[in-house]
Protein backbone atom coordinates (compact mmCIF):
# COMPACT_ATOMS: atom_id res chain seq x y z
CA UNK A 1 0.00 0.00 0.00
CA UNK A 2 1.37 3.41 -0.90
CA UNK A 3 1.23 6.14 1.70
CA UNK A 4 -1.53 8.63 0.90
CA UNK A 5 -0.61 12.30 0.60
CA UNK A 6 -2.36 14.31 3.29
CA UNK A 7 -1.87 17.37 5.45
CA UNK A 8 -0.30 16.35 8.74
CA UNK A 9 -0.96 18.21 11.94
CA UNK A 10 2.47 18.74 13.55
CA UNK A 11 0.87 18.19 16.96
CA UNK A 12 0.04 14.61 15.95
CA UNK A 13 3.66 14.14 14.87
CA UNK A 14 4.72 15.50 18.27
CA UNK A 15 2.41 12.97 19.99
CA UNK A 16 3.92 10.07 18.03
CA UNK A 17 7.58 11.10 18.28
CA UNK A 18 8.41 9.99 21.87
CA UNK A 19 6.59 6.64 21.58
CA UNK A 20 8.43 3.33 21.22
CA UNK A 21 9.07 2.48 17.57
CA UNK A 22 6.46 -0.31 17.44
CA UNK A 23 3.75 2.05 18.74
CA UNK A 24 4.73 4.74 16.22
CA UNK A 25 4.63 2.15 13.43
CA UNK A 26 1.14 0.91 14.37
CA UNK A 27 -0.31 4.38 14.82
CA UNK A 28 1.31 5.68 11.63
CA UNK A 29 -0.22 2.78 9.70
CA UNK A 30 -3.64 3.56 11.18
CA UNK A 31 -3.13 7.26 10.44
CA UNK A 32 -2.41 6.43 6.79
CA UNK A 33 -5.47 4.13 6.63
CA UNK A 34 -7.91 6.73 7.93
CA UNK A 35 -6.60 9.33 5.50
CA UNK A 36 -6.77 6.85 2.60
CA UNK A 37 -10.50 6.40 3.20
CA UNK A 38 -11.31 10.01 2.32
CA UNK A 39 -9.03 12.85 1.25
CA UNK A 40 -11.07 15.30 3.37
CA UNK A 41 -10.18 13.64 6.70
CA UNK A 42 -8.48 16.15 8.99
CA UNK A 43 -6.18 15.67 11.95
CA UNK A 44 -6.51 17.64 15.15
CA UNK A 45 -5.78 17.46 18.86
CA UNK A 46 -8.58 17.28 21.41
CA UNK A 47 -8.52 16.91 25.18
CA UNK A 48 -5.21 18.84 25.05
CA UNK A 49 -3.06 15.95 23.73
CA UNK A 50 -5.16 13.26 21.98
CA UNK A 51 -4.85 12.90 18.20
CA UNK A 52 -8.29 12.84 16.57
CA UNK A 53 -9.25 12.26 12.96
CA UNK A 54 -12.41 14.03 11.90
CA UNK A 55 -14.70 14.54 8.94
CA UNK A 56 -18.13 15.95 9.73
CA UNK A 57 -17.66 14.35 13.15
CA UNK A 58 -15.12 12.20 14.94
CA UNK A 59 -13.84 9.13 13.11
CA UNK A 60 -11.18 7.87 15.50
CA UNK A 61 -8.66 8.87 18.16
CA UNK A 62 -5.34 7.51 19.40
CA UNK A 63 -4.23 6.68 22.91
CA UNK A 64 -0.80 5.22 23.59
CA UNK A 65 -0.34 3.40 26.89
CA UNK A 66 2.73 1.79 28.43
CA UNK A 67 2.35 -1.60 26.75
CA UNK A 68 -0.34 -1.09 24.09
CA UNK A 69 -2.04 1.43 21.85
CA UNK A 70 -5.75 2.01 21.42
CA UNK A 71 -7.63 3.32 18.44
CA UNK A 72 -11.06 4.57 19.47
CA UNK A 73 -13.69 4.26 16.75
CA UNK A 74 -16.45 6.85 17.10
CA UNK A 75 -19.31 4.92 15.56
CA UNK A 76 -21.97 4.65 18.26
CA UNK A 77 -21.55 0.86 18.00
CA UNK A 78 -23.48 0.79 14.71
CA UNK A 79 -20.68 -0.19 12.33
CA UNK A 80 -20.49 -3.97 11.87
CA UNK A 81 -17.34 -5.77 13.02
CA UNK A 82 -17.46 -8.99 10.97
CA UNK A 83 -13.77 -9.75 11.53
CA UNK A 84 -13.91 -9.21 15.30
CA UNK A 85 -11.24 -6.51 15.50
CA UNK A 86 -12.98 -4.59 18.30
CA UNK A 87 -11.11 -5.42 21.52
CA UNK A 88 -13.04 -3.34 24.08
CA UNK A 89 -16.08 -1.16 24.51
CA UNK A 90 -18.45 -3.55 22.76
CA UNK A 91 -21.42 -2.07 24.63
CA UNK A 92 -20.12 1.52 24.68
CA UNK A 93 -22.65 3.93 23.24
CA UNK A 94 -20.09 6.36 21.80
CA UNK A 95 -16.80 4.67 20.90
CA UNK A 96 -15.36 1.21 20.71
CA UNK A 97 -11.69 0.26 20.88
CA UNK A 98 -9.28 -1.59 18.64
CA UNK A 99 -6.22 -2.28 20.77
CA UNK A 100 -2.76 -3.38 19.70
CA UNK A 101 0.14 -4.85 21.62
CA UNK A 102 3.69 -5.18 20.41
CA UNK A 103 3.98 -7.71 17.59
CA UNK A 104 0.29 -7.57 16.62
CA UNK A 105 -0.53 -6.60 13.08
CA UNK A 106 -3.14 -4.12 11.95
CA UNK A 107 -5.99 -5.76 10.03
CA UNK A 108 -5.89 -3.01 7.42
CA UNK A 109 -8.81 -4.21 5.25
CA UNK A 110 -11.17 -4.59 8.23
CA UNK A 111 -10.14 -1.30 9.84
CA UNK A 112 -10.36 0.57 6.53
CA UNK A 113 -13.85 -0.82 5.94
CA UNK A 114 -14.92 0.37 9.39
CA UNK A 115 -13.40 3.82 8.80
CA UNK A 116 -15.23 4.06 5.46
CA UNK A 117 -18.57 3.28 7.14
CA UNK A 118 -17.92 5.78 9.93
CA UNK A 119 -17.15 8.49 7.35
CA UNK A 120 -20.30 7.58 5.39
CA UNK A 121 -22.35 7.71 8.59
CA UNK A 122 -20.82 11.09 9.50
CA UNK A 123 -21.73 12.43 6.06
CA UNK A 124 -25.28 11.12 6.58
CA UNK A 125 -25.67 13.13 9.79
CA UNK A 126 -23.71 11.07 12.30
CA UNK A 127 -24.37 7.92 14.25
CA UNK A 128 -26.65 9.67 16.76
CA UNK A 129 -29.00 10.71 13.97
CA UNK A 130 -28.78 7.28 12.35
CA UNK A 131 -29.61 5.61 15.68
CA UNK A 132 -32.60 7.93 16.04
CA UNK A 133 -31.20 9.89 18.98
CA UNK A 134 -31.71 13.22 17.21
CA UNK A 135 -29.34 15.99 16.28
CA UNK A 136 -29.48 17.63 19.71
CA UNK A 137 -28.05 14.69 21.63
CA UNK A 138 -24.70 15.23 23.41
Amino acid sequence: MSTPAYEKDPRVDAYLEPLPQWQRDVLQEVRDLVHAVDPEVEETIKRSVQPYFVLQGNICAFLAARDHVNVFLYDGAIVPDPEGIITAGHDNQTARTVGFREGEEVNAPALSAMFALIVANNRAGGWRKLKGEGAGSP
